[in-house]
């Protein structure tokens, strides 16, 4: 595949941040499980990683913003493009050993995502995706699966954990879209479960509380992919939203259906 030079600046941030990351996992897998030690060693390692993905798109394009998950906004003279930027989607993955995280990198031009890449650097699979170009899995077209009913899909999810979300909400979608599909996924690695639909490896995804650096490059990966995503009441703005429903146009449509059923009442 043809690469535009922006989309061989983010490829190759995203790899070498990736780099650091997979000497950096190599090293927790050793640590003794305890809050602080191991919590403060992937702290690190996030923190480091951001800083390769800064270093290489600002050496690139100097005058864009830079939107990271560890570091405040900052914005740019350029005033049309951004970078957001999530330097290890996964972390609770990381910290216990798990291999699957990812370094996801996306460019906003005014308001629109027009490129994205996530690269996992534990399984060497790199995501690309551009406005117009079509996505890819390491140089591979990649396209959303064409399952048609819901009872034939496999859909991932993200899950509320201790201090976070909406336990009982959850509860009540997960109740409605057990019953009506083959089975439910939760990976840990929102940017990645993203790519997985694009790769039709999963048939649709849903969460809610997510950031932009979660997202963004899944969502265009998605797009170009053939696929489809909204919010959870059906908007077109993810990442103010914080929600995200995906799969190709039928999977799509019945899964946002589905996750905004009513409670059942008595």
């Amino acid at each position: 595949m043809a690469r535009s030079a922006l989309l061989n600046v983010m490829v190759q941030a995203a790899m070498k941040a990736g780099k650091s990351l997979a000497r950096d996992f190599g090293e927790v897998q050793n640590l003794q499980v305890s809050v602080k030690g191991p919590g403060d060693f992937v702290s690190q390692a996030d923190l480091k990683a951001e800083k390769i993905v800064y270093d290489e798109l600002m050496k690139s394009r100097p005058t864009y913003g830079f939107l990271g998950e560890e570091s405040q906004e900052i914005k740019g003279t350029d005033g049309a493009h951004r970078w957001i930027v999530d330097p290890l989607d996964g972390t609770t993955n990381f910290l216990h050993g798990i291999p699957q995280f990812a370094v996801s990198i996306a460019l906003e031009r005014d308001g629109e995502i027009v490129a994205g890449v996530i690269f996992n650097p534990a399984t060497d699979e790199l995501f690309t995706a551009e406005k117009g170009g079509g996505a890819f899995l390491n140089d591979r077209r990649i396209r959303v699966a064409a399952r048609r009913v819901l009872s034939d899909c496999v859909i991932g999810c993200g899950m509320p954990h201790l201090g976070r979300g909406n336990h009982g909400k959850f509860l009540v979608e997960l109740r409605h879209v057990m019953g009506e599909v083959s089975g439910v996924r939760r990976f840990g690695a929102a940017a990645l479960d993203l790519a997985y639909v694009a790769a039709g490896r999963i048939d649709g995804f849903w969460e809610v509380g997510l950031s932009p650096w979660d997202i963004a490059a899944g969502l265009i990966l998605i797009r170009e992919a053939g696929g489809f995503t909204s919010t959870l009441k059906g908007g077109t703005d993810m990442l103010e939203d914080g929600t995200v429903v995906a799969g190709n146009e039928l999977i799509q449509k019945q899964l946002l259906e589905v996750t905004n059923r009513p409670v059942p009442t008595r």
